[in-house]
């Protein structure tokens, strides 16, 4: 055996020796604060749970998404480069053979969960960028442009979770592990 085998194998084995001995983790970073950990802890449940403080309206989403997602989703959420967001359920159409393309208003299950979606990772330029009165408002105009909720409807952490999608029939909870 070479030398330089046995000198990494000498290190490898003391490397692993101090890991093994070290009882309270790797010695790197710190615990987080409760302060950062609430900065993270933004996700949204199906059932509301997360729904942050605001409110906002379909004519209010309606300048958000010009200002915001127009450039993407093309023309009231219709297509543009990145996913159409409007196409109304038809009970029916079986939407899992790829024939018609998947979209808020005929395939998603909560209004909650698109809450959640939006203020995680939208605009994709700037994911986590928009407010909550902005993704409150940007969720009540595309659940009105899909022709969920009506015109003069104002979502909030009350009232959205009370909006049944139409496609909530094609989803089942299960906690069953394959």
């Amino acid at each position: 055996m070479s030398w330089r085998i046995l000198l990494f194998t000498a290190f490898f084995l003391a490397g692993c020796q101090g890991v093994a001995d070290n009882t309270s983790g790797y010695g790197l970073g710190r615990e987080a604060t409760a302060q950062e950990i609430a900065a993270w802890d933004i996700d949204v449940t199906p059932d509301g749970h997360g729904l942050p403080a605001g409110s906002g309206s379909v004519s209010q989403g309606a300048a958000v998404y010009t200002q915001k997602c127009f450039a993407c989703h093309g023309q009231e959420g219709v297509g543009g480069v990145n996913d159409r967001l409007v196409l109304a359920y038809v009970p029916g159409v079986v939407y899992a053979e790829g024939m018609t393309p998947k979209t808020i208003g005929n395939y998603w299950p909560y209004a909650t969960t698109l809450y959640d979606y939006i203020y995680r990772a939208m605009p994709h330029t700037e994911p986590g960028s928009l407010t909550a009165a902005e993704v409150y408002s940007l969720t009540a105009y595309l659940l009105n442009r899909n022709g969920i909720i009506d015109d003069n409807a104002v979502m909030n952490a009350d009232t959205l979770p009370q909006v049944t999608m139409p496609a909530r029939e094609l989803f089942y909870f299960s906690d069953e592990v394959n």
